[in-house]
């Protein structure tokens, strides 16, 4: 065989051990690289010599998610509306903890065992944490509300809608009629209040 074709099966193996993953982690099955292995129809050397550890396998499949809110969050940063660009964000944030069962172990893990994936938490911490200095230094969010506080109430929501399950449409709108309560007391209260 070439390099060539090596490199195809070798990328080919990847997709697949991915994709296998992916629905697993939608099934809501914890990732174990042996299951992965035979699901995938692979040798479960195939299977480690691409992933070392489960945690591994898991910060892959969520990658594309984090990448996505990373640069949904370079874009609010370029809005010039503080409240809408926080607005906005956090919109995308809320709909992918609800469409994508990979982000949520992965946002929460103390530790990465991928630098990737530090790298994108730190991205996504960075553009969360301007877009609420911004608007708290606009007046248009309470001055008590902490960056740090985020990602709590976040996953409150996440939470709150993954509990009550139902369709993937009816959770993620839930899951928004949840964010505009939340974003409602996150406000700063009108002067003529």
């Amino acid at each position: 065989m070439t390099t060539t074709q090596l490199r195809k099966d070798a990328a080919r193996n990847w997709d697949r051990i991915v994709a296998i993953a992916r629905d697993l982690v939608a099934e809501g099955t914890a990732l174990q690289l042996n299951d992965v292995a035979r699901r995938a129809g692979l040798g479960v050397a195939t299977v480690y010599r691409h992933f070392a550890t489960p945690e591994a396998l898991l910060e892959t499949v969520a990658t594309p998610c984090l990448e996505d809110l990373c640069a949904h969050g370079q874009h609010a940063l370029a809005d010039s509306d503080p409240w809408h660009a926080l607005e906005s964000f956090l919109s995308q944030i809320v709909e992918a903890q609800v469409t994508d069962a990979a982000l949520a172990p992965v946002a929460a893990a103390a530790t990465d065992a991928l630098p990737r994936t530090t790298e994108l938490k730190k991205s996504l911490a960075s553009a969360g944490t301007q877009l609420l200095d911004r608007a708290r230094d606009t007046g248009a969010v309470r001055p008590d509300l902490a960056a740090s506080d985020l990602v709590p109430l976040m996953c409150g929501i996440a939470h709150a809608v993954n509990v009550h399950g139902g369709t993937q449409a009816s959770r993620i709108g839930t899951a928004h009629r949840y964010l505009a309560m939340l974003l409602e007391g996150m406000r700063t209260a009108p002067p003529n209040a």
